[in-house]
């Protein structure tokens, strides 16, 4: 909350300094009658301003690097992820005993493929690839794609909160010990 009130803060400090130099430059430009303003006080908001953009620049550096490290952090993640579910999706078809053709065509109905896509792929028939679907689905337990999907959702979500339930128990050892 303190953040967001500091971001609204500099915001308007740079608006108001943004300001600040416009008028004077349309003042000077158009040589518009003033009334006459103390030295001074023309100074100090001439350095206000000028701290207000600085402030600005700094500012907004740090937001984009901690968007450039969010970044990398959400891609690694993803890496992650991808490599967690190719290494599960190989476990899978290992255990269902899948067939080379099998696992191809499991794969692409995995990604979204339709049978005719799968077929055109596999430069075999849409027969052929629905028997195998029918037999992945057999061997899997399950009789939808959605279904297949779903568990390998399943096993994803469950090693993340097995990974998570393993780190606070280590957690919670450290403390005690």
């Amino acid at each position: 909350m303190t953040n967001r009130y500091l971001l609204f803060g500099l915001l308007a400090l740079q608006v108001s300094a943004a300001a600040f130099f416009i008028q004077d430059i349309v003042v000077s430009v158009l040589q518009l009658p003033v009334p006459p303003v103390r030295w001074e006080f023309y100074e100090f908001m001439e350095i206000g301003a000028a701290v207000g953009l600085v402030l600005g620049v700094v500012f907004g550096a740090l937001v984009v690097r901690h968007s450039i490290r969010d970044a990398a952090k959400a891609r690694a993640q993803l890496r992650a992820a991808s490599g967690a579910f190719m290494e599960l999706m190989q476990e899978r078809f290992s255990e269902w005993g899948l067939t080379p053709a099998e696992r191809d065509v499991a794969f692409f109905a995995l990604k979204g493929m339709s049978i005719q896509e799968i077929a055109s792929l596999r430069a075999t028939s849409e027969g052929t690839v629905k028997a195998q679907t029918n037999a992945i689905y057999r061997k899997a337990g399950v009789s939808s794609r959605p279904q297949l999907l779903s568990l390998f959702i399943e096993d994803l979500i469950l090693d993340e909160l097995g990974g998570r339930e393993k780190e606070k128990a280590t957690d919670q050892s450290r403390r005690s010990a």
